[in-house]
């Protein structure tokens, strides 16, 4: 070899220290030949005890011309060597791997004692011999829909095990119990069709559903799926209350958000509550996209929306129940959605050419399948999708009886629990979700609302209690707790941008009196004059004669003139109102 003694190597795209190189190859192969490729070698663990032991995923270590790890100096093994040995043989065992050991200096064969596949078969032994004596122990803890029961059940097997095997270590014992656990579930699964908590393969554990029980939030809605259980809460919030994106996607604003928590108590830990982690992100993320499809536009329903749902207990799928949850909750806040979502999971287990899958798994039958197939929708199709993959990859087949399963699963659970429970959003938001209004105006009539330096619209707020969101393009969103408050600024600012309708009659308050005739304000600050000759049928003398200030008159709107100015007519508006009076009456006789 060329390489200089503990000079750093490329191996791929990592930088190899390492004087040792292990591999555990995912096919049984005993010996290095020309057969062994970079597709057989599976990535299990990473091994550096006191800088010796290295598990790269992906070299390929028949090629000759690939680069190795650097020459061994004699000597080099020595208790560091150890620990590292003992944890990548577990690993090996935990994912059926098998463990191959290669020294790349010709001269060192000196192992001092420590030959890897004398301590693989011994780890073997112990585990053939646990499960021939203990097997019906497991089978029996393990046979209970309750994982706290199983659980229990579990310990003081495992404490008789670790008193006959003192030398099993405290991971010896957790990989004991690992390896006793898969073997039972999946035989319980692959030759018994039967599953831990005695469902049927394609059985959903029992489902509830309730809504309103937090009254004084916006909406609120729990959904339980065996001993998995979220409670969903939705709070509404103005159009200005989006949260604001601050990251490399084109996206300026989210308008609904969802949030997922899960504390530890929700798996029976107790430990520091931290900020949300990997699951929880992901999480949120998958629910927040399921339920996007069927939210209403901004136009529709002008509200931004925020789902918060927490994991009360996790036995499996939480993220599907907090579908479920939030799904509720938007019904009882009165969000208009176009249809009801629901999630569910499905799993799979291997073995060869078998295969099978199972409807709504739990957590056990999650950590020792192969699959977590996540599908969200409607009746009418799917919203979102997400999966764990343990395996190599799926097959048409499986893929094609996970979608038709799940979609039945979803069928029954709007059908029979989340329907029954909200049939259709409320026909309004809660009494204490602000009141929206939304309403158009010119763009090029802003200013007027807005006044000089906020003069306008600050008092219309502080009048009114109300608060008042415009857009660019002339959109007004109104949001207060009180309706009252929101039709009073929307008056306010109808009143501003008002344009009166040419031949429409309007009722309003002199103002002033001039010889010529009367002006008539037929809005707030918006007047317009009704000239001498159209205050009456007849010939008028004095505009005294006929109104004084502050008289209310019905005028009509005639038009305005080429300076702008509105001309009304009180003689054009009795006329009308005669003729509506007697079309009335006529109408009553016959």
């Amino acid at each position: 070899m060329s390489h200089k003694f503990l000079e750093p190597i490329k191996i791929g795209n990592q930088t190899v220290k390492n004087r040792v190189m292990f591999l555990a190859m995912a096919k049984n192969i005993s010996n290095f030949d020309d057969s062994v490729s970079a597709k057989d070698i599976a990535y299990v663990e990473s091994v550096a005890a006191g800088g010796v032991g290295l598990l790269v995923p992906g070299a390929m270590i028949v090629d000759p011309e690939w680069p190795s790890v650097l020459p061994l100096q004699p000597g080099i093994y020595d208790d560091r060597f150890i620990p590292g040995l003992r944890r990548l043989v577990l690993a090996a065992h935990k994912y059926d791997a098998k463990i191959l050991f290669q020294l790349w200096h010709p001269g060192a064969t000196n192992y001092s004692g420590i030959d890897p596949k004398t301590v693989d078969e011994l780890t073997k032994d112990e585990i053939h011999a646990i499960q021939d004596k203990y097997l019906d122990d497991f089978k029996a803890a393990m046979d209970t829909d309750d994982k706290n029961v199983r659980d229990a059940a579990l310990l003081p097997i495992m404490d008789k095990i670790a008193e006959e095997y003192p030398d099993l270590t405290e991971a010896d014992l957790d990989l004991v119990s690992y390896k006793m656990q898969k073997f039972v579930v999946r035989r319980w699964l692959l030759d018994e069709g039967k599953r831990v908590d005695g469902r049927g393969i394609n059985e959903i554990r029992p489902l509830a559903a309730e809504v309103g029980i937090l009254p004084r939030v916006h909406g609120s809605g729990m959904f339980t799926r065996g001993q998995t259980q979220v409670l969903t809460t939705c709070t509404l919030g103005g159009t200005k209350d989006n949260q604001l994106m601050d990251d490399l996607t084109d996206e300026q604003t989210k308008r609904y958000i969802h949030h997922y928590n899960f504390p530890p108590y929700s798996v029976g830990e107790a430990r520091a509550p931290r900020s949300p982690g990997r699951r929880e992100i992901g999480h949120g993320a998958l629910a927040e996209r399921a339920l996007l499809p069927v939210l209403p536009s901004l136009e529709e329903f002008p509200y931004t929306i925020r789902c918060v749902s927490e994991v009360l207990s996790s036995n499996g799928s939480t993220s599907q129940a907090s579908i479920c949850g939030s799904t509720l909750a938007l019904m009882d806040a009165g969000v208009p959605i176009k249809a009801p979502v629901a999630g569910i999971s499905c799993g799979l287990i291997t073995e060869g050419d078998r295969w099978m899958t199972m409807l709504d798994i739990q957590g056990v039958e999650d950590f020792h399948g192969e699959m977590d197939f996540k599908v969200a929708g409607t009746k009418q199709g799917i919203t979102a999708i997400q999966m764990d993959l343990k395996n190599d990859g799926l097959t048409m087949a499986i893929i094609k009886n996970a979608l038709e399963i799940t979609y039945d699963a979803r069928v029954q659970i709007l059908d029979q629990i989340m329907l029954p429970c909200i049939s259709e959003p409320r026909a309004e938001v809660s009494q204490y979700a602000p009141k929206m209004i939304t309403m158009h105006i010119d763009p090029e009539r802003i200013r007027e609302v807005i006044g000089k330096g906020g003069s306008v619209i600050q008092k219309i707020v502080a009048d009114t209690g109300a608060k008042v969101d415009i857009d660019d393009d002339g959109t007004i969103h109104i949001a207060s707790a009180n309706a009252a408050a929101c039709d009073a600024a929307k008056k306010c600012i109808d009143d501003i941008v008002f344009v009166p309708e040419v031949g429409k009659l309007y009722y309003g308050r002199v103002v002033r009196l001039m010889q010529f005739g009367a002006f008539v304000e037929i809005a707030p600050g918006k007047d317009g004059l009704v000239h001498i000759s159209k205050l009456d049928r007849k010939r008028v003398e004095k505009v005294e004669d006929v109104v004084t200030v502050g008289d209310m008159i019905w005028v009509k709107f005639m038009e305005i003139d080429e300076k702008g100015r509105w001309n009304l007519s009180r003689k054009d508006a009795l006329i009308e109102i005669e003729a509506q009076q007697a079309a009335a009456k006529a109408a009553e006789q016959q």
